[in-house]
C-alpha cells in the first residue's frame, strides 16, 4: 500500500498536552452586521475552548459574500498567514463551513490545520459521546460531512487503480473512497434503526407515565435544571454541548410521577446533515407530553436563540401541538444599563431592566413563563407548581378515576396549611 494511501476514518478528537493556539475567522457581509459576526465569533471561541483550544486573535473582513477560493479576500488571507507564522498558530477555525476547494487552498496559504464551524462541533460530539447510540450519530455525521469533501483533499484520489485484474475502465481513488463511506453511512443507519427499535421498546416499557422534555439552546443550564428537579448527578458544565446523550429520570412532584428528559442542547448554523443524524436523540422530544423551554435570558440575543430551538424543532420533530413552559433561566446574571435622563437615542436590548422585558412579548405567555436561576435555586417551587399542573392535566386525560385521588391529596395539603398558619398560644 502506498505511503500516501488515507485510510478513511471519522475524524477523532486529537490528544493534546498543551492546548492549541487558535485564531478564528468570520465575514462582515449585508446579511450579516459587524455586531452579528462578532457575536457568531463569540460562540465560534466558546466552541473552540469546549474543543480544548486556546483562541488568540480573531479577524473578520467586510465583503459582499465568501470568496470561492479562500473565503476571505486575498489581502486578508496573506495577513492571517503572517499573523500565524509570527505567533506560533497551528489552528485556523473559520465561521462558515468550507467546500474541500477552500480547505486546500487555504492550507496552501497558512500550513496549518484549517476547521470550520461544523467539523469543531464534530470533534466536539467525538469528545463528548459516551452511549453507542451517540457514538454511531456522531460517527453517521462525520461520515456524511466528509463525503462531498472527498474531491481535491488529497492527491492520491487523482490515480487511477490499475495492474492485474484492473485492466478496463479502472476507477478512480476518490470512487473507491466514495463507495466505501457509501457503505459505511448504509451499515451506521442499520445500527441507529436497531438502537432506535430497543429504545422503542423502552419507551413502551415505560408505561403511559407522562413526559416531560427539557429544550433549549446549548448551555442555558438544562443539566443544571434536571439534577435539580430529579436530584440526579447528570454532568453539567459551563461549555458548550456539555450534555450529548439524552438522560430520562423519573422524577416526584406533590404526588405526580413523571419521566423527565434531558436532551442535547441546538445552536445556530447547525448543517442539516449534523441534525439529520441526531434525529433519534430527539425521539423523547417527539414523545413528550410536555416541553420545558429553558432559555438564557442573561444571553444579549436570547430571542433569536429561541427561534433556533422552535426552527429546529420544527425540522426534527412535530412539536406545534405540544404544551410549553418557558422558564427563563439565569435571571440572577441579567444585567442592564440603565438610559441617561438627556440621552434621546432609542433604546436597544443593553438598557432594558427584567421587570420592563416582562412586560413586553414575556406578558402575553401569562401561566406558560417562569423566571428563575437554577444555579442559585431562586423561583424553583413556582417552577414545580407549574410543571406539576400541566402534568396534572395530561395525567387526568389518561387517568380519569385519579382525580378523586388528586383532590384528596390537595385538600388534605390545605387543611395542613391552614392549621400551619393558625397562631400558636405562649
Amino acid at each position: 500500500m502506498p505511503n500516501d494511501y488515507i485510510n478513511i476514518t471519522p475524524i477523532a478528537a486529537p490528544i493534546e498536552s498543551e492546548p492549541e493556539r487558535a485564531v478564528t475567522i468570520g465575514l462582515v457581509t449585508p446579511e450579516q452586521n459587524e455586531a452579528k459576526a462578532n457575536e457568531y465569533l463569540d460562540e465560534l471561541d466558546f466552541l473552540a475552548d469546549t474543543a480544548g483550544a486556546e483562541v488568540v486573535a480573531r479577524f473578520t473582513q467586510k465583503v459582499s459574500g465568501p470568496n470561492s477560493r479562500t473565503y476571505v479576500g486575498t489581502g486578508k488571507l496573506e495577513e492571517i498567514a503572517r499573523y500565524v507564522e509570527d505567533n506560533d498558530i497551528s489552528l485556523v477555525i473559520f465561521d462558515d463551513d468550507l467546500s474541500a476547494k477552500q480547505v486546500a487552498n487555504i492550507e496552501k496559504e497558512l500550513k496549518v490545520k484549517i476547521l470550520d464551524r461544523t467539523s469543531l462541533i464534530l470533534d466536539i460530539f467525538a469528545k463528548r459521546a459516551r452511549t453507542a447510540n451517540a457514538k454511531t450519530q456522531v460517527e453517521l455525521a462525520q461520515y456524511r460531512y466528509l463525503l462531498p469533501r472527498l474531491t481535491r483533499m488529497w492527491t492520491h484520489l487523482e490515480r487511477q487503480r490499475g495492474g492485474i485484474g484492473m485492466r478496463g475502465p479502472g476507477e478512480t481513488q476518490i470512487e473507491t473512497d466514495r463507495r466505501i463511506i457509501l457503505d459505511k453511512i448504509s451499515r451506521l443507519k442499520d445500527e441507529l434503526q436497531n438502537i432506535d427499535r430497543q429504545k422503542s421498546m423502552q419507551r413502551k416499557n415505560r408505561g403511559k407515565l407522562t413526559r416531560v422534555a427539557l429544550v433549549g439552546y446549548t448551555n442555558v443550564g438544562k443539566s443544571t435544571l434536571m439534577n435539580l428537579l430529579s436530584k440526579s448527578e447528570v454532568f453539567a458544565e459551563n461549555k458548550l454541548f456539555a450534555t450529548l446523550d439524552t438522560t430520562v429520570r423519573k422524577v416526584i412532584i406533590e404526588n405526580l410521577p413523571f419521566l423527565l428528559t434531558d436532551t442535547v442542547g441546538f445552536i445556530r448554523k447547525l448543517p442539516t446533515h449534523l441534525v439529520d443524524s441526531f434525529k433519534s436523540t430527539l425521539d423523547e422530544v417527539r414523545d413528550a407530553d410536555l416541553l420545558i423551554h429553558v432559555v438564557d435570558i442573561s444571553h444579549p440575543n436570547f430571542e433569536e436563540q429561541i427561534e433556533v430551538v422552535n426552527r429546529t424543532l420544527a425540522e426534527v420533530c412535530d412539536s406545534a401541538d405540544k404544551p410549553v413552559i418557558m422558564v427563563f433561566n439565569k435571571i440572577d446574571a441579567f444585567t442592564y444599563t440603565p438610559k441617561d435622563a438627556d440621552d434621546l437615542t432609542p433604546a436597544t436590548r443593553a438598557n432594558i431592566s427584567l421587570d420592563e422585558l416582562k412586560a413586553t412579548w414575556m406578558n402575553r405567555l401569562g401561566e406558560n413563563a417562569v423566571f428563575i436561576s437554577a444555579k442559585n435555586q431562586l423561583n424553583i417551587d413556582e417552577l414545580k407548581m407549574k410543571i406539576y399542573d400541566r402534568a396534572k392535566e395530561i395525567h387526568l386525560t389518561r387517568f380519569p378515576y385519579n382525580d378523586f385521588l388528586f383532590q384528596r391529596y390537595d385538600d388534605l395539603a390545605a387543611e395542613e396549611g391552614a392549621i400551619s398558619q393558625q397562631p400558636t398560644d405562649n
